[in-house]
């Protein structure tokens, strides 16, 4: 049995607390390849995955965080999503009993959402129409690019034969609600060859897409080799360009890099920015949750699968109670990615602080025009969006 290690949680007084919603993040870290732009928690695979050993862990890492919810109000799970990594290399089989347990632990909401991350390269037909049986009702796919040059610059596994392929094969198995990832400002990208990655991706009709802006990431080899990328006035003039196609082919913008059909804006993220609680499960995973004192508690899982299956080692690396002058900039740092924001009345619902505190800064906000009158919402304006770390440093 592993050893626990919770920490010690600071009380603050909420008068007006209400549970937020739950959802859960399941970290599936293993990959085929590491892609050069990748600073996520990702491991190569040389060896059969150790899918038995790491849904136990998984299982059992589920029971301790469940401690922490001991006695906070009983809420279903709105939302589950596997990320990694690859969770596609994961069998049907492996997903489905992890997703049996955590339902026999924590009900599903009657509507719940279960988004799996699947990249093109790892698409069998009969193994995903077995994940639409297991209960998964939603993919999200790694396309990135369309163009042969631009996904051998990626370091991308599938070809643009393949891309095209996985969507095919995903329709076939019975999704239908799908996003695509597509990244624009590519190694040597000029605007036309972005906006014929949009216009392919929009042809093939997902309900969601998420488009955005490759960038460096540290500790990437990009990073240390920093292959050649479009200049700022072409990554303006993809990005101008861009919006105005997804506008015009029913795609909604409502947050700085996702877009959707009415209807199918993914519920997972948008729990992620209304300020919502999550589990975090899996090697690297991050949750958070609130108490009802309004404590919010950020957590963390040990990253290295090999320390994670460890069972000398712990499950939790680290879990920090943010301060009551840390949850403005917290809270806000998710509310203001929304183009719509989040009521004005969440941020004490769900922070257990009085809005007072921050009407000051609110006031400057507005009147530097990056605030929308906020009295009912907080919302950003146009302007708020384009220039948001100006906006959200005001609350640090």
């Amino acid at each position: 049995m592993k050893a626990e290690a919770h920490s010690d949680r600071v009380k603050l007084q909420a008068s007006s607390f209400k549970p937020p919603p739950l959802a859960a993040y399941v970290h599936i870290p293993w990959c085929v390849k590491k892609c050069p732009y990748c600073d996520f928690n990702s491991h190569t695979s040389h060896d059969a995955l150790p899918e038995a050993e790491y849904v136990d862990a998984l299982i059992e890492d589920l029971e301790q965080d469940l401690q922490a919810l001991d006695g906070l109000p009983a809420r279903p799970l709105t939302s589950i999503f596997f990320g990694g990594g690859t969770p596609s290399l994961f069998s049907a089989a492996a997903l489905d009993r992890f997703l049996q347990a955590l339902n026999q632990r924590v009900p599903f909401a009657g509507d719940i959402e279960i988004t799996l991350e699947a990249n093109p390269g790892t698409f069998e037909q009969a193994k995903f129409r077995d994940y639409r049986l297991a209960g998964i009702n939603r993919l999200s796919i790694g396309i990135q690019s369309f163009n042969a040059e631009h996904l051998k610059a990626l370091g991308r596994i599938h070809d643009d034969h393949e891309a095209l392929g996985a969507v095919e094969m995903a329709r076939r198995a019975g999704f239908d609600n799908l996003n695509l990832d597509l990244m624009h400002g590519l190694p040597n990208q000029d605007n036309a060859q972005a906006m014929a990655d949009l216009d392919q991706a929009m042809a093939l009709a997902p309900e969601h897409l998420s488009w955005y802006q490759l960038t460096l990431e540290p500790n990437t080899v990009f990073y240390s080799r920093p292959p050649t990328l479009p200049e700022e006035d072409i990554l303006w003039s993809i990005q101008e360009a861009g919006l105005q196609r997804l506008a015009a082919g029913g795609y909604a913008q409502y947050e700085i890099s996702a877009y959707a059909r009415d209807g199918r804006r993914a519920r997972h993220n948008l729990n992620y920015w209304q300020y919502g609680d999550f589990l975090g499960l899996g090697a690297g995973a991050h949750g958070k949750l609130t108490d009802t004192n309004g404590a919010v508690q950020r957590y963390w899982k040990t990253r290295l699968p090999k320390d994670y299956l460890n069972p000398e080692k712990a499950y939790l690396a680290g879990s920090k109670t943010l301060d009551s002058d840390e949850l403005p900039f917290d809270f806000l740092m998710n509310a203001l990615r929304l183009v719509d924001g989040v009521p004005s009345a969440w941020y004490a619902e769900r922070t257990g602080q009085s809005l007072d505190n921050i009407v000051a800064t609110l006031k400057q906000a507005e009147a530097k025009g990056l605030l929308e009158p906020w009295q009912q919402q907080l919302r950003p304006t146009e302007r708020g969006r384009l220039f948001l770390n100006d906006l959200l440093e005001m609350f640090l």
